[in-house]
């Protein structure tokens, strides 16, 4: 019997699922504790294969409206500048549950995203969609396997920087400390210097931590 081969991406996080926890409920399906959505999960929902801390080159920052968590969600750059460190966390994943990931981000149904992996290569970046969330891009390839992850079509440089709630703040402080172990001033450096963010804002987050808060 023919069985076709499972073709494996790396898919890169650099938001709230930073959290592994939380990510798991992409592909399980399931309610976080204390969160208004439901997910439907991945039609493959098993574990990722592996999981690893990266730092990418893209800029991150803040724009727009989450409905999730109010305040402005985070994206990072289309461009790539060499001397910026952006922290995320990959996880080995089937292509079609990256496709379910990128569906559910963007609250539609899945549907297949047609793109030859010989074209991804670090640098590579195509609008795949109309959602805010849909912009492929490539960061580089890992173990000889694409890192992928997904942003807006738009530069940064298009949009007004727009503040983040400090439950989501408080959930990528989480997700950072888990895959990178940064300290607190790491954080504030980092998050707060992200177009949209303030130090303010990232003590206003770590105090909501201290309380047990911003899971979702």
């Amino acid at each position: 019997m023919f069985v076709m081969e499972r073709r494996l991406i790396w898919y890169a996080s650099y938001g709230s699922n930073l959290s592994a926890e939380r990510f798991a409920y992409y592909l399980a399906g399931g309610r976080p504790s204390g969160a208004t959505r439901t997910y439907v999960g991945a039609r493959d929902k098993s574990l990722p294969l592996d999981v690893v801390a990266l730092k990418i080159p893209y800029q991150l920052y803040f724009s727009g409206e989450s409905r999730v968590w109010g305040g402005s969600p985070a994206f990072i750059d289309t461009k790539r500048v060499d001397g910026v460190v952006g922290f995320a966390r990959a996880y080995l994943i089937g292509w079609d549950q990256f496709e379910d990931v990128v569906a559910q981000e963007n609250g539609r149904s899945s549907s297949s995203i047609e793109v030859d992996e010989r074209n991804l290569v670090p640098g590579f970046s195509r609008q795949i969609g109309s959602g805010r969330y849909e912009n492929l891009l490539c960061t580089e390839r890992l173990n000889d396997m694409p890192v992928v992850t997904f942003t807006a079509p738009w530069s940064m440089t298009e949009v007004t920087p727009g503040a983040p709630s400090a439950g989501y703040l408080a959930m990528l402080i989480a997700g950072l400390r888990e895959a990178h172990h940064l300290s607190d001033e790491e954080l504030t450096r980092y998050l707060g210097s992200a177009p949209g963010c303030s130090r303010d804002a990232v003590m206003d987050a770590f105090k909501l931590v201290a309380r047990g808060g911003g899971r979702i």
